[in-house]
């Protein structure tokens, strides 16, 4: 097998349709008379690479950015790189969600609280699971349904720790992320892909264990109310279509439906 003349470790039986240099899947540059190599497709215009044929994740890298942003802001407002110094931050004061809070009106908490972390360490590992997370996800199924999918996690995730721990002052990205871990299963499914092969469950499964051990430390409610928003919203988006023949622009809009059902549950869980 030939190897690619600008990367000599990768096998390719792909050639250049102008000079016959073999290039790899990185150096193919589509155009109307077939692949050619970098150096060929200097000459033509409006070309796209094969690498540019899958979009990146922006709205995760949004995400990671706003998370660390936030993050910032509470250690210059107070707030410590761990231990009980991590949430003493004004923005924490204003920020966590708990019952007594949102019962007293502030419900923006349900949404702020997925975006404050405990210290460096709780921000570290949840941004690394954003990471590959998102750019698994939201390259697959688009922005927009990707941002709906770990918002409606977000918010799951509040209303699961108010209805569990109602008097904890509760803060993390955690829910948004077992929520995309549910979506990305469902969205596999849905697909036909096996999840099995790739992996998610296990460590699904395993984050689960360390949930309910640690749990002193970590949100049960948040993670399990995140993990059953995403996968419900991702079965909305994609797997209702198939079971009740609906319109396509109607689950988006169920979606975003779900989420505001979800804010006024976790509004009544706090007030009851």
């Amino acid at each position: 097998m030939q190897v690619c003349y600008r990367h000599p470790g990768r096998e390719t039986g792909v050639s250049c349709s102008n000079c016959g240099n073999p290039i790899c899947p990185d150096c193919m540059t589509t155009t109307s008379v077939g692949m050619r190599c970098p150096d060929c497709a200097r000459d033509t215009t409006q070309v796209r690479t094969a690498r540019n044929l899958t979009p990146d994740p922006t709205l995760t890298y949004g995400l990671i950015g706003a998370n660390v942003l936030v993050a910032l802001a509470a250690l210059a407002s107070g707030g410590g790189l761990g231990g009980a110094a991590a949430g003493g931050s004004l923005l924490h004061a204003l920020g966590t969600v708990s019952a007594g809070a949102v019962a007293d009106g502030q419900w923006w908490r349900i949404l702020t609280a997925g975006f404050l972390h405990y210290g460096l360490l709780h921000l570290m590992l949840n941004m690394y699971a954003l990471y590959i997370l998102g750019g698994m996800l939201e390259p697959t199924v688009g922005r927009f349904r990707f941002g709906l999918i770990y918002f409606v996690s977000l918010l799951a995730g509040s209303f699961g720790a108010l209805l569990l721990s109602p008097g904890a002052s509760t803060a993390g990205a955690s829910g948004a992320i077992f929520g995309l871990m549910g979506g990305a299963l469902v969205v596999m499914r849905s697909r036909g892909i096996d999840p099995m092969a790739t992996g998610l469950p296990m460590i699904l499964g395993l984050n689960l264990v360390l949930t309910f051990l640690l749990a002193g430390v970590l949100s049960v409610g948040g993670h399990l109310g995140g993990l059953a928003g995403g996968a419900l919203a991702a079965f909305v988006l994609f797997g209702l279509r198939e079971r009740l023949r609906i319109p396509a622009a109607l689950p988006a809009p169920l979606v975003v439906a779900l989420g505001v059902a979800i804010v006024a549950g976790s509004i009544a869980v706090s007030t009851a």
